[in-house]
């Protein structure tokens, strides 16, 4: 292993899988720690579920998983968080990045977010989501994480001991150079880094090649198997194909803008049922009435979704039956899959970070290889037989569960 990735949420560890892969590295992702010394990957992927947890359990798991990434081999370290930079003001990122320092024994790392291909970019430190700042785009109604400051810097702030730097687009522009130069100028512990393109990724990426720690999005790691191979460690790969042919199920527990599309594009022409959130308060049996659906229409890859509109999210936001509602939701469609995939499915397909988190926490796929790209920072696991697809909300055109079957059929 030369590269080890801790992933703070389930589609979050496919997305810097997919990355890395595409990029040619053999990429491995596990979902239990006890898996780290027997994947077989030059880069291995560490998804956990430390998003939104208190923080003192997300430092402590982020520990456990670096300490086990070292001790299988890994030089260096990456901590992978959303390009949208969910968190709330306490944390997570800054308390897991300071922790991590700690560890690694390094004073000085970068924060970069960005993901240009998806629309996400910094400038001035602040994150935009395609041309509206941060704070305006749909990330402010997230029902757990609600982004309502889009100046990185800023919001870092409390959640870190450390001061908070800043390189410019300007000098990033200039080169690998320029920005090692400004790195260390900065005189900081967290240097939030513009970037508005990929090529400005790359020259972060060689800029900071020695470093033994770096945090960031998915899409910087597109720079680091340039690396590995300029150093020899590396060879180009290719990534598998392993295609499953057999019945699907899609669920979806986004509320984000991108999945409620998609969710109606699928529902237009596909069996589909929304799940009622008030019955399942009430105590109705909700996940037997699911579970019938999806029987009585496996054959045609049914659609178990819980998808409501942003104002919804935000008006139910401060309601605790909301939150009650959610966490039953999830365990509603991590049931759903357990009992698919004992019935034959081979092809699972998740909206959503915590959705994802809850389905894979539950199935236990074991070590997943990465397979390829169905939307960018989407890609296709293997794991056991089953093709899964764990989407992160925002991620995808709208025909992107169509697509998903296809490719994990080989038809695509």
């Amino acid at each position: 292993m030369i590269l080890g990735c801790i992933a703070d949420d389930f589609t979050g560890a496919g997305d810097i899988a997919s990355i890395l892969t595409g990029a040619g590295m053999r990429t491995s992702l596990v979902t239990n720690l006890r898996d780290i010394g027997n994947a077989d990957g030059d880069a291995v992927v560490v998804a956990l579920k430390t998003r939104s947890i208190a923080p003192d359990l997300a430092v402590a798991q982020s520990l456990a998983a670096v300490r086990a990434l070292q001790a299988a081999g890994a030089r260096q370290i990456y901590f992978k968080y959303c390009s949208t930079f969910d968190s709330t003001p306490q944390g997570n990122i800054g308390p897991v990045a300071d922790a991590l320092m700690r560890e690694l024994k390094t004073d000085r790392t970068i924060i970069c977010p960005a993901f240009p291909a998806n629309g996400r970019t910094v400038y001035q430190g602040h994150l935009f989501v395609g041309d509206v700042l941060l704070a305006e785009s749909g990330m402010r109604h997230h029902p757990i994480t609600p982004m309502v400051d889009s100046d990185i810097r800023r919001w870092l702030a409390p959640q870190s001991t450390h001061k908070i730097g800043h390189v410019p687009l300007a000098i990033v522009r200039e080169g690998a150079a320029a920005i090692t130069t400004a790195l260390v100028a900065a005189g900081a512990g967290l240097i939030v880094i513009d970037a508005t393109s990929d090529s400005d990724l790359r020259a972060i990426g060689a800029a900071t090649s020695a470093y033994p720690l770096l945090t960031g999005g998915s899409a910087l790691a597109m720079a680091l198997p340039a690396n590995y191979r300029d150093a020899g460690l590396i060879r180009m790969m290719t990534p598998a194909s392993m295609p499953c042919d057999g019945p699907a199920i899609i669920l979806a527990g986004s509320c984000s803008v991108a999945t409620n599309r998609q969710v109606a594009a699928y529902r237009a022409g596909h069996p589909s049922l929304a799940i009622d959130a008030a019955a399942l308060l009430s105590g109705a049996p909700v996940l037997e009435q699911a579970d019938a659906f999806a029987i009585a229409h496996a054959n045609a890859a049914p659609l178990i979704y819980s998808t409501i509109a942003a104002d919804d999210v935000a008006a139910g936001r401060g309601d605790a039956d909301f939150a009650v509602a959610s966490s039953l939701i999830e365990n509603v469609m991590a049931m759903l899959a357990q009992r698919a995939i004992a019935r034959g499915a081979r092809r699972i397909i998740v909206a959503g970070g915590e959705t994802s988190g809850a389905v894979i926490e539950a199935v236990q796929p074991g070590q997943l290889v990465v397979g390829a790209e169905i939307a960018p920072g989407v890609p296709i696991l293997h794991g056991r037989g089953v093709c899964y697809a764990l989407k992160s909300g925002n991620f995808g055109d709208d025909d992107f569960f169509e697509t998903a079957l296809a490719m994990m059929e080989g038809k695509a």
